[in-house]
């Protein structure tokens, strides 16, 4: 099987490689011995997401504590709009007799 660089650096693999792996979106790129290497990876969202929280070390209170300040600012916000103005009324189409 081969598989062609693009100018842009892509590369499309041959629809045998992928089907004889389990599907995945993301794939895992190593280089050995001037090899490269791919691995599928399966990435949850909820997953990435404790992941970028362990990697912030942050707690559930900080959590709960953005997310407080993040609601008084939605609310203070919303308080500070201006009225909407009403509409202005619509002039009526002159037709030519």
């Amino acid at each position: 099987m081969l598989a062609k660089l693009t100018a842009k650096n892509q590369l499309t693999l041959p629809k045998a490689a992928t089907a004889a792996v389990d599907a995945a979106e993301y794939f895992d790129v190593q280089t050995r011995d001037g090899v490269i290497i791919l691995t599928p990876v399966r990435i949850q969202r909820a997953d990435a997401v404790r992941a970028k929280l362990a990697e912030l070390a942050l707690t559930d209170s900080d959590i709960g504590d953005a997310v407080q300040w993040a609601r008084t600012r939605v609310a203070e916000s919303k308080a500070t709009y201006p009225a909407k103005p009403a509409a202005r009324p619509r002039k009526p189409l002159k037709r030519k007799p």
